[in-house]
């Protein structure tokens, strides 16, 4: 009757969102403050204060059409705050016609895709990798195809290399990634575009690079993350504000597209077409307002660093294997039994909740993410110890 591919692919919808609504189910049982939910993504810290200052004075301001349809693009004005904040950050001009306004990373996503991707086209990912990107790929008519990371997380370029083929039309990264928190160095993003030169001479192909970079400000430890449009020939960077500026539910990003792109101005306008026509239409002018005049504010890295902290010292200390993530708010634990869904029901008898690493690709880790309160994640530690003593 319905969708049958949509109806199939429910069966495999995201771990994140189910442990979510798990995480609901034990707080209403056993008390928000008794259940320890480390699954989403979903900042308790608030909104710089200049974001809400700018909440404030649009809802009061007499400004007349804010509330109109604009180029679906989105307002020139914020297009070109956008353009300014990559010169600023990474000394690269890209112009604010190449600027398209998204309503959030996942629309900006889905609309990239939609716009370079042909029937049957082949996108590769990196292990581990942010569950949505198959959905994304698979209704952009699209392959997903996963490579290899190393030790590190990092992307393992020989085994890259082994899933090329002629139909490998665009590779997603994403750094500092989700789940790992792995921030990848300019010579691994030099070598990656090296092979993708070999694969498009091999093939007589174009390959483009799709950056997703919601966490790309949210690093620490003085680790610096590459401008990927010095790095690679064909790259299309796809941002959100939802977690820079603590506003996920806001749905507020952009699509940068880099001029080095042949007939890149066919590729803008195509991403144009596509945000009207899959619905979009254009993303919110409120927050492209704010975005305008807030586009460099940022959340307290400090905080989150104090809370990586934490968690990941606790969790050291309790025998568990983890690498200290450089970037995003989260962990990728070492499962310590082979199948780490065994472990997440048993850390559910703890009433912590955790996501199982398969739903990123790598079977026998979990993610913790710990952009929750510090209240929370320090009530946490003795239920992780008792957690820990089950194994160690």
């Amino acid at each position: 009757m319905f969708n049958e591919k949509i109806t199939q692919s429910l069966s495999k919808s995201s771990f994140i969102r189910a442990m979510f609504e798990e995480g609901n189910r034990l707080k209403a049982i056993y008390g928000e403050e008794n259940v320890f939910d480390f699954s989403i993504g979903n900042p308790e810290m608030e909104p710089p204060a200049k974001v809400k200052e700018c909440l404030k004075k649009i809802a009061c301001s007499e400004e007349k059409g804010m509330h109109k349809y604009m180029s679906n693009a989105g307002y020139d004005a914020t297009r070109k705050a956008v353009s300014e904040s990559i010169k600023k950050d990474y000394g690269y001009d890209v112009p604010f016609s190449n600027i398209i306004m998204s309503v959030g990373a996942a629309a900006g996503l889905f609309v990239t895709l939609k716009s370079v991707l042909n029937p049957g086209d082949e996108v590769v990912v990196f292990k581990p990798y942010f569950a949505e990107y198959g959905f994304y790929v698979m209704h952009a008519q699209g392959v997903l195809v996963e490579a290899d990371c190393d030790e590190f997380f990092l992307p393992d370029i020989d085994s890259f290399k082994s899933v090329i083929t002629a139909k490998t039309k665009a590779v997603i990264i994403n750094t500092p990634n989700n789940p790992s928190g792995a921030v990848y160095p300019k010579e691994v993003l030099l070598a990656l575009n090296d092979a993708i030169r070999q694969a498009e001479r091999k093939y007589n192909s174009d390959i483009f690079v799709i950056s997703d970079e919601p966490y790309v400000k949210i690093v620490y430890d003085d680790i610096t993350v590459p401008c990927v449009f010095d790095c690679f020939d064909k790259a299309i960077i796809v941002n959100s504000y939802s977690k820079s500026l603590a506003l996920p539910g806001e749905r507020i990003g952009y699509i940068a597209i880099d001029p080095k792109i042949p007939d890149y101005q066919l590729l803008v306008n195509i991403c144009i077409f596509n945000t009207r026509t899959l619905g979009y239409v254009n993303a919110p002018a409120i927050m492209q307002k704010v975005i305008q005049y807030a586009y460099d504010a940022k959340v307290d890295i400090d905080d989150y660093r104090e809370r990586r902290d934490i968690l990941y010292n606790h969790m050291v200390k309790c025998g568990f294997s983890v690498k200290k993530p450089q970037g995003a708010f989260y962990l990728f634990v070492k499962s310590p039994v082979e199948d780490e869904m065994e472990f997440v029901e048993k850390a559910k008898e703890y009433n912590i909740l955790v996501v199982p690493g398969r739903g990123f690709g790598m079977k026998g880790y979990v993610r913790m993410c710990f952009c929750i309160s510090k209240k929370t994640i320090q009530a946490s530690l003795p239920k992780i110890t008792a957690l820990a003593r089950e194994y160690f």
